[in-house]
């Protein structure tokens, strides 16, 4: 799902448009902008985390942003044409979906510093920052087989794409380091991005799992998480949830939740804009990076016993210092 520009489009751009990039933003140069994945903007995941991160900009810094929810993919355009009409310079897209239409429109504004979050677009004015899901993943995964009686667990994801594969690999992979012998079932709720909007049809594959032995789940869906944690409280199970500490929503229920600081890119994405420190390029945050985590609070701490918690800190500190290597699926 990640777009590249060719070296002949990227040259293109011209040598103005990098200058203007890498000069210092004047107060009067810069304005932010957040455009969100669609959904909801209060979904206690992905685009509350991004609203969080601008908001804490907000609240440092006393600077103003502009947001916009668009009601669908086919909204992109329209969407950034009113942010840009709003004076916005310096603008975060939420979703991995806004690759390909960023990597055409990019070009057309070259003095717009672009900072893409979960896709990768090549460009001089477009920064891309991606997680190491992979690794998050790993160490809730060691967990689900902890806390599993059943001996089997299971991952169920919005869709089948690349990113969320980054999810199963390491979901995997950290379930068999503490398991070996761990059953592990894969579904999904759709077949396009209207599946991260679904908690019906979310509740109905949780079930399923469940059905089939399954007494942890991890729900990476986006909004059609709700629907599995419901799900798994109706029926005495555990679910893991994810980007943002969904742990709150159902205490007792949420096992952990495998956290992707969406907030600290989109912080970090205004904060330089705003100094004249921002840089195009890809940038991919992973646990060392504190990009990724688990989530461990007084809503779920009954459920992680000490032991299970220095399994976790051994694996993280071997993940960070490259003894355990982590495969993202590519």
């Amino acid at each position: 799902m990640t777009t590249h520009l060719s070296r002949r489009s990227v040259l293109a751009l011209g040598a103005a448009g990098l200058a203007t990039l890498a000069a210092p933003a004047r107060a009067q140069d810069f304005a932010p902008g957040l455009l969100y994945a669609v959904g909801q903007k209060f979904d206690k995941s992905f685009n509350e985390g991004a609203f969080t991160g601008a908001e804490r900009f907000k609240e440092a810094t006393g600077v103003a942003y502009r947001d916009y929810l668009p009601a669908s993919t086919a909204q992109f355009e329209q969407a950034v044409a009113a942010l840009l009409r709003r004076g916005v310079t310096d603008l975060a897209l939420i979703g991995f979906y806004y690759a390909a239409p960023l990597a055409s429109l990019a070009p057309r504004h070259p003095a717009v510093r672009f900072t893409l979050v979960d896709a990768v677009v090549e460009a001089p004015n477009v920064q891309s920052v991606t997680f190491k899901e992979q690794e998050g993943s790993f160490l809730v995964g060691m967990l689900a087989a902890m806390a599993s009686r059943t001996g089997t667990v299971g991952f169920i994801g919005a869709l089948d794409i690349p990113l969320i594969r980054k999810f199963i690999a390491g979901f995997q992979q950290g379930a068999r380091h503490a398991r070996p012998d761990i059953g592990l079932l894969v579904n999904f709720v759709g077949t396009t991005p209207a599946a991260f909007n679904d908690p019906t049809t979310g509740a109905e594959v949780a079930k399923a799992q469940f059905q089939r032995g399954a007494d942890v789940v991890f729900a990476g869906a986006g909004v059609s998480n709700f629907g599995i944690f419901a799900a798994a409280k109706d029926g005495g199970r555990l679910a893991i949830g994810v980007d943002s500490n969904q742990n709150h929503l159902y205490p007792g229920t949420i096992l952990t939740s495998m956290l992707k600081r969406v907030d600290l890119a989109v912080e970090r994405a205004f904060g330089e804009g705003r100094s004249g420190a921002w840089t195009p390029g890809p940038r991919a945050l992973g646990l060392a990076e504190r990009g990724v985590d688990y989530a461990l609070d007084d809503n779920n701490r009954a459920l992680v016993t000490p032991a299970m918690k220095d399994r976790l800190e051994e694996a993280r500190e071997a993940i960070i210092q490259g003894r355990i290597r982590v495969a993202d699926a590519s």
